[in-house]
């Protein structure tokens, strides 16, 4: 292990006082003139965790009154620990919704400020003063579209008076030389275009790291020259109104270090993409609020769309390489929640502007796609259980990376616990004796639990008249909700199945990289669909035929798991259909503001309008 690793997980590297602008002064000085009282946000720490503990508590032992009938046995045992290790997620998604939901009831508007109290500090009209760079890594992606939403937002940046303030960096780390020509090409064009405000492209020759390794590799180089940077994916697409009220928000407040906004997605004609953005947009809106209102100055990080003040960020959150040669060590896959919390290791504040703005992501366009995705995401989640140990956490950074990894072990658990209970109902000794009203108000609550999100996010839109109007009236809102619903329904035990192996195979070596995520396409091919989802249909069948022949009844309990994994490839195909995606359009299911006002980037294809009824 090298001395940089040692003082890392020691939490011994941290920014040098030269760097921090006076961090031991300005944050608590500015902190008590404007932020809630310490006192305060330890409150609502403390409430929030009563909550938590008393919801996972009574979930647990209604659990356990119901397999407890007829006596606990090992099967029993192994499906409460299951069941036990999805509850943290579930409850902590409940309240950070309602408490979401009930602060933008409260507030309104206002809501944001009140969990981002230095949204106060600013009018909108302060000067920029700042050099703040504007970062996109690229690997492999297509360079037309990711360019040109680049381009679109130097020309509004220019707009505004402001935009010799940013300079723009493409930070290449392609491999394939059709990409590579095509992104030199691009850039060229872009420099005879605007040659006064063009942007700075550097390609590396190795992956190094994967995009922390790029973004590093830029700070060596350049990061002395900014005070900011912002950092954009690929699919990202950002307004200038939102980028520059960020900046003059860090501009007012030293002691934030990352201020993260949320990002939604982009209009899309694709079934599958608007179904899931619709119900993800939901669900995020009033979690993030509520997780704000606890989680605080200790915030979250998604990995792009944020503004980063660079010294700290350059002096603390460089992550180094896990030692060891299995699928958890090597280069740091999830970068994003890791570098939040060493940002507030080293002294610094994360915030999360907890509204929506012009800040917005591609979704994944089919089922495969994203399953990919989380795959990735899952084995960089569980490299955490390798940081849990680093020095100088803040708890509640430190409680951020459990619940991160907790989030992938849940998926397994859920399985695995109905993979026991259908064992368990072969056993009519054992099933017997359970009351049918337990079972199904146990079942009942922890659906409407693990709902609320959306449910809430819903109830935030319908309550709104002016937000109501926005997505398109309180009828196609009601009716998209409900197809949405029905539709992650559909999904969810696919994507948990096909988690679950992926765990399973972590543990004997298997591992992924980091390659270019499919961001478009016509369809989704049943053969791809075949090769990414026939695990889920065998154990699909394995399951009908063993519950069929040692338990037919409970063949209708479990048809809403067996169901979607013996149905897993058409549904991955029919949600990609032509057919499909054109009837979404033409009724404006799933329409999101943005497909409503029709408001188009022509140099953004990705968001051309959505035809709506």
């Amino acid at each position: 292990m090298t001395h940089f690793q040692k003082d890392f997980l020691n939490g011994q590297h941290v920014v040098p006082a030269a760097e921090t602008l006076s961090a031991a002064s300005f944050p608590t000085a500015i902190h008590s003139a404007t932020d809630a009282p310490r006192h305060i946000i330890r409150w609502r720490r403390q409430v929030f965790l009563l909550l938590n503990v008393a919801t996972i508590a009574a979930l647990f032992f209604a659990m356990a009154f119901i397999l407890s009938y007829g006596g606990l046995i090992w099967v029993e045992v192994l499906m409460l620990g299951a069941y036990g290790l999805t509850l943290p997620w579930l409850s902590i998604g409940f309240w950070n919704s309602v408490i979401g939901f009930a602060l933008s009831r409260k507030h309104g508007e206002r809501a944001a400020r009140v969990v981002l109290p230095a949204l106060d500090r600013i009018s909108g009209n302060e000067p920029i003063t700042s050099r703040i760079a504007i970062v996109m890594p690229l690997r492999n992606e297509n360079p037309s579209t990711s360019l040109a939403r680049l381009q679109a937002l130097q020309k509004e940046l220019q707009g505004t008076g402001w935009g010799e303030k940013f300079d723009f960096h493409v930070l290449s780390d392609s491999d394939r030389d059709e990409i590579i020509q095509r992104e030199e090409v691009g850039i060229a064009a872009w420099h005879h275009a605007v040659p006064y405000a063009s942007p700075i492209y550097h390609r590396r020759v190795r992956n190094t790291g994967y995009k922390a390794g790029n973004i590093a590799e830029f700070l060596e180089r350049s990061g002395n020259q900014y005070d900011f940077f912002l950092t954009l994916d690929a699919d990202s697409l950002m307004g200038a109104d939102t980028v520059l009220r960020l900046v003059r928000v860090m501009q007012v407040s030293p002691e934030i270090g990352l201020l993260q906004s949320l990002i939604t997605g982009l209009p899309a004609r694709i079934f599958f993409t608007r179904a899931f953005q619709f119900g993800m947009r939901q669900g995020m809106r009033s979690y993030t609020l509520g997780s704000a209102w606890w989680q605080a100055d200790c915030g979250p990080n998604w990995g792009h769309n944020a503004l980063i003040r660079t010294a700290p960020f350059h002096a603390s959150c460089m992550l180094p390489t896990l030692p060891g040669h299995g699928p958890l060590s090597g280069d740091i896959l999830s970068h994003d929640q890791l570098e939040a919390c060493l940002m507030r290791r080293a002294g610094y504040q994360v915030r999360v502007l907890a509204e929506e703005s012009e800040s917005h992501e591609e979704n994944p366009p089919s089922l495969a796609d994203f399953m990919r995705r989380e795959l990735r995401w899952c084995n960089g989640n569980l490299q955490y259980l390798r940081l849990l140990g680093l020095g100088g956490l803040q708890p509640v950074s430190r409680v951020q990376l459990l619940l991160a990894i907790q989030m992938y072990l849940a998926a397994p658990a859920w399985i695995a616990f109905i993979g026991l209970g259908a064992w368990l109902a072969a056993q009519s000794n054992q099933m017997g004796d359970v009351p049918l009203w337990a079972g199904l108000a146990l079942f009942a609550v922890v659906m409407t639990m693990n709902l609320m999100p959306k449910l809430m996010g819903l109830g935030q839109v319908l309550c709104d008249p002016k937000q109501s109007a926005a997505w398109g009236g309180r009828t196609r809102v009601v009716l998209s909700g409900l197809c949405e619903i029905v539709f992650s329904m559909l999904i969810a035990p696919i994507v948990a199945f096909g988690l679950t192996l992926f765990a399973i195979g972590l543990s004997f070596g298997r591992r992924v990289g980091w390659e270019a995520q499919q961001r478009s396409r016509a369809v989704l091919r049943w053969s791809e669909a075949a090769t990414v989802f026939w695990p889920q249909t065998l154990a699909g069948a394995v399951l009908t035929l063993w519950l069929y022949l040692t338990a037919p009844w409970a063949l209708v309990f479990g048809a809403g798991i067996i169901a979607p994994l013996l149905l897993a490839i058409p549904i991955a195909v029919v949600s990609t259909l032509p057919s499909l995606n054109a009837w979404s359009l033409r009724l404006g299911l799933f329409d999101i503001p943005e497909d409503r006002r029709r408001t188009v980037a022509p140099e953004c294809p990705s968001r051309s309008p959505a035809k709506v009824a």
